[in-house]
Order: structure tokens, then C-alpha cells, then sequence
């Protein structure tokens, strides 16, 4: 199977060239995403491989189907870059990898937690320099401080956990009724907002949680709390947390995603001036802390997406519907 693969990174070679063992797969990596200019790429392929950032909107899923392309898969668990209403309509077959590592994101948002409260990253450019005063390096205890989590999924639940280990306590939203552990109690959005210290959101973008994350809910939340992005950038209404942060409602900010990251993240732009001043507005805030969609990067995460991906290949080309598959 020839497989047209976007947005491919060197890392993304080298798990997939790991996995394909037998090479069952001819992949074709390119290194720009998929959207209407770079779909003809495909041709002569029998399946395309996307990532967050990549386009398969109607007309690029038009253009896959006039190219006889009957299957896309997905690099990763969110879906809101693929049109799954057209892709039904035109009998493509899509897969995504759920749940290639909870734990891997949930980890990567708790060590943003520590890194803002602590201030570990300015300690160490600190005592580098050969300052090692603790003024302004102030934090505060985890132990005893209400942790809200939006989006009580696997990821949600792995961040669930590790908190209570540091003695937090946990609320919980999520629209989806749901099991949880004993030590999660579960409140309407509007409590979960007004009683939490920290807050962490773990939920897929959708049009019912686009900008969730706005004014209006902004002050709903405690004074001060700190909000922590993992999952999608459009959830958070970028103007409107930029406003919270310049009055103090929002007290520290940490995002591995963004909401126009597409022209930014998995790039190096350090030779380049940044056209974005939403972005140069939340780096030059102190209290934010900024990284580019590192939540998945773990060894461990990179093999079982590669894997999955392989699988899910292999299902949709016998026409195997398994959990994974979107359509």
C-alpha cells in the first residue's frame, strides 16, 4: 500500500520505518501539511496520513476522491480537521489513534503546572547566570488545592490521578456521563470554574467546546487561577484570555496548543519575524508558559501511534470498522 504521509517530522520516519518491519507500507513523506495546494502530492497513492495541522476539508477530500483515495488516517486522537459529513458522503474511510498515551499528555501538563508554579525555568536560567536569589520565585503547595478537569477521558482521568497524588482535590466536568474514581467529584461547568484553583482542560474541540474558554467563563474562575491548555488551542478565545491575564483573573497560563498554531508549531521560525501578535502578546507575559503541541512526544507515545497507524491502515483497507474509525 503506497501511503502519502503530511506533516512528517524525522521522528515520524524513524517510528514508522521501526514499525513497517515488513514493509507492507510505501510511505511517501512529505514535509508540509495537506490542504488544497499539496493534495495532487497523493497521486498514485492509495491512502493519505494526516496530523493535527493538516486540512481534509470537503474540497481536499473532493480532491483525494477524484485521485481515487479512499482512505485517510489519523496520526493523532482529535478529529476537528477532517470533515467527516463529506467524508461519508464521498466513501472515504477515516481512522484516528485514540489513545496512543494518556499518560504522556497528562504528564506534560502536570510538569506545566510545576514549571508556572515553581518557576524551575527561570531558576535555572537564574543560577546559570550566577544569580541565585529566590526573589519572585515564590510558589504555593500543591497539597489541598481544587484541581478542576474538563474532560473526564482517559487523558482527563490519567491527570485525574496524578494530581490526587499530591493531595489535590478533584472536580470534574464533562457532558458524557461517565464512571469515575471515588476521589473525582463531578460538577456543572459553571462550579468546577468557580471553585477550582487550577484548572486543566482535556476535552476534543467540537462545536459545542469551541472558545469555551471565554469571557463570559473567565469570570466565573477564582481570582488568579492558572489554566492549563493540553488538548486543542481553539478552546480557549485567545483575545479574551490575553484580557484576563492583563487584569490578573487568570493568574498563570500554560498552553502546549494554540489556536493559530498551525503556522507556527514544529517549525523553527527562530531566523524569522513572528506575524502573529496574539502569540508575541502571551510570550511577553511573565506568568505564560508556551510549548509547541509537546504533549505526545514520548518514545513510547511515537510507537504506539505508529503502530496503531498501521493497523488502522490495514483495517480500513479490508474494510474492518473497528472503535477506531470515524466513518
Amino acid at each position: 500500500m503506497k501511503v502519502a504521509f503530511y506533516s512528517a517530522q524525522p521522528y515520524d520516519k524513524s517510528s514508522f520505518d521501526e514499525m513497517n518491519t515488513e514493509k507492507a507500507y510505501h510511505f511517501l513523506f512529505f514535509d508540509i501539511d495537506l490542504n488544497d495546494q499539496t493534495v495532487r502530492l497523493a497521486e498514485s497513492c492509495d491512502a493519505v496520513c494526516i496530523f493535527v495541522n493538516d486540512h481534509a476539508t470537503a474540497s481536499v477530500l473532493e480532491k483525494l476522491a477524484a485521485l481515487n483515495i479512499k482512505i485517510v488516517v489519523l496520526r493523532c486522537a482529535g478529529f476537528n480537521q477532517v470533515d467527516l459529513v463529506a467524508a461519508e458522503r464521498l466513501g472515504i474511510r477515516v481512522y484516528r489513534v485514540p489513545a496512543y498515551s494518556p499518560e504522556a499528555v497528562a504528564e506534560h501538563a502536570v510538569a506545566m503546572i510545576l514549571t508556572l508554579n515553581r518557576k524551575t525555568h527561570k531558576a535555572y536560567n537564574r543560577v546559570r547566570e550566577g544569580n541565585f536569589s529566590l526573589n519572585r520565585l515564590m510558589g504555593f503547595n500543591l497539597y489541598g488545592k481544587n484541581v478542576g478537569v474538563i474532560g473526564l477521558g482517559k487523558i482527563g482521568l490519567a491527570f485525574a490521578k496524578i494530581m490526587y497524588g499530591f493531595g489535590c482535590e478533584l472536580l470534574g466536568y464533562d457532558p458524557v456521563p461517565s464512571s469515575l474514581p471515588a476521589y473525582v467529584t463531578k460538577v456543572d461547568f459553571e462550579q468546577l470554574l468557580s471553585e477550582s484553583d487550577i484548572i486543566s482542560l482535556h476535552c476534543p474541540l467540537l462545536p459545542s467546546t469551541k472558545h469555551m474558554i471565554n469571557g463570559e467563563s473567565l469570570a466565573l474562575m477564582k481570582q488568579g487561577a492558572m489554566l492549563i491548555n493540553t488538548s486543542r488551542g481553539a478552546l480557549v478565545q485567545t483575545t479574551d484570555i490575553i484580557s484576563a491575564l492583563k487584569t490578573g483573573k487568570v493568574g498563570q497560563l500554560g498552553i502546549d496548543v494554540y489556536e493559530q498554531e498551525e503556522k507556527l508549531f514544529f517549525k523553527d521560525l527562530s531566523e524569522h519575524i513572528i506575524d502573529d501578535d496574539d502569540i508575541l502578546r502571551l510570550m511577553g507575559f511573565p506568568n505564560v508558559l508556551i510549548t509547541s503541541h509537546q504533549g505526545f512526544f514520548t518514545t513510547e507515545a511515537l510507537a504506539e501511534i505508529a503502530s496503531i497507524t498501521l493497523q488502522n491502515l490495514q483495517d480500513a483497507k479490508n474494510g474492518i470498522k473497528t472503535e477506531n474509525a470515524l466513518s
